[in-house]
């Protein structure tokens, strides 16, 4: 049974491709079978795993706008078991070219269903916005995982994600879950990032991530290499906090 995750925050460099390159990668050492869907026009998941976007004929833009096949933007990755779906820049058009169509919130959740059953795992990588192509995402999604970094400024904007996950629960998805919020580039030695955690631990408790990901030199060189971190130097810190998070993750989904 796949299971299909939103990685979502509307705000910017929180690590949200990060974690779903590296996530991605930790699942799939861990022998499950992993799709990434890169959502997000600047397609820099698709990159950080290799893929060159100049090669790639069939991206996620030709499936929603073209109604291209699924299985043809398909690509595979250098770990075995992780494969991904790329994206384009043309993805920003899209928006716009999917206004006029019949079930324009629910075309990614029915371009997946074909290949759900393929996959242990279906991460889907959202763009730092609430715009039409993330409600498809999180229509899309059994749940969403809401990466927060650890700096001031971190709680901004999680209510209004959390109302666009009330308003898709409501009208579109019903069955939507938070899988977790994820604590992303702690730093232990700032007092703020410790002051942050606290902060979000009282607000969200039991949905708060055990783990967390660490600031970490590593983590931030591994995509201009084309590699999840686990790839580039597997004993640095932030490959084995992604390790842990997947582990985390299946345990919970048992």
């Amino acid at each position: 049974m796949g299971k299909i995750i939103a990685l979502a925050n509307q705000k910017g460099g929180v690590g949200k491709t990060t974690t779903t390159i590296n996530l991605a990668a930790s699942l799939a050492t861990l022998e499950k079978t992993v799709l990434v869907v890169d959502a997000d026009p600047q397609a820099n998941a698709s990159s950080g795993l290799g893929v060159d976007i100049q090669q790639v004929d069939c991206s996620l833009y030709e499936c929603i706008v073209n109604k291209a096949d699924i299985r043809e933007a398909i690509y595979t990755t250098d770990i075995e078991g992780l494969e991904i779906i790329p994206s384009h820049i043309d993805l920003v058009g899209a928006e716009i070219e999917m206004l006029n169509m019949d079930r324009r919130e629910k075309l990614i959740r029915e371009l997946l269903a074909p290949v759900k059953e393929e996959y242990d795992y279906i991460l889907i990588d959202c763009s730092p916005s609430l715009g039409l192509i993330t409600v498809n995402a999180l229509t899309a999604a059994d749940s969403v995982i809401i990466p927060v970094q650890c700096e001031y400024f971190a709680l901004e904007g999680i209510s209004k994600l959390l109302n666009t996950i009330r308003i898709i629960k409501q009208k579109l998805n019903p069955t939507l879950e938070i899988e977790g919020f994820l604590l992303t580039m702690y730093d232990s030695r700032l007092r703020l990032a410790n002051q942050i955690y606290d902060e979000v631990k009282r607000h969200f408790q039991e949905l708060v991530f055990k783990t967390v990901i660490q600031r970490n030199v590593k983590l931030s060189e591994a995509p201009s290499h084309g590699l999840p971190a686990i790839l580039y130097d597997a004993d640095s810190t932030g490959s084995k906090n992604h390790l842990a998070l997947a582990k985390e993750i299946i345990n919970k989904n048992k």
